[in-house]
């Protein structure tokens, strides 16, 4: 069995091919799916931000709600 340098370096690529990089492609990609299941900071403060104005805006909503209902109390009747 006597090798030359370019089928070493074929059965190295083989071997490489076969077994490291199917098991850094699966690695890789759990690594990138847990990453995602996970909320970056940004996110969680656009989350909080979206969460106040939601709340200013049902606030408001109730306001003009009681503010229709002292003058005119068929305007739901209207909609």
């Amino acid at each position: 069995m006597n090798f030359g340098i370019g089928e070493l370096l074929i059965l190295l690529l083989i071997v490489f091919i076969v077994i490291p990089a199917p098991l850094y492609i699966v690695l890789h990609f759990i690594t990138k799916w847990k990453q995602s299941r996970e909320i970056s900071g940004g996110d969680e403060k656009m989350l909080e931000d979206l969460w106040v104005l939601a709340q200013r805006l049902e606030s408001r909503l109730e306001s003009l709600e009681t503010i229709l209902d002292s003058e005119s109390s068929d305007w739901r009747r209207k909609v």
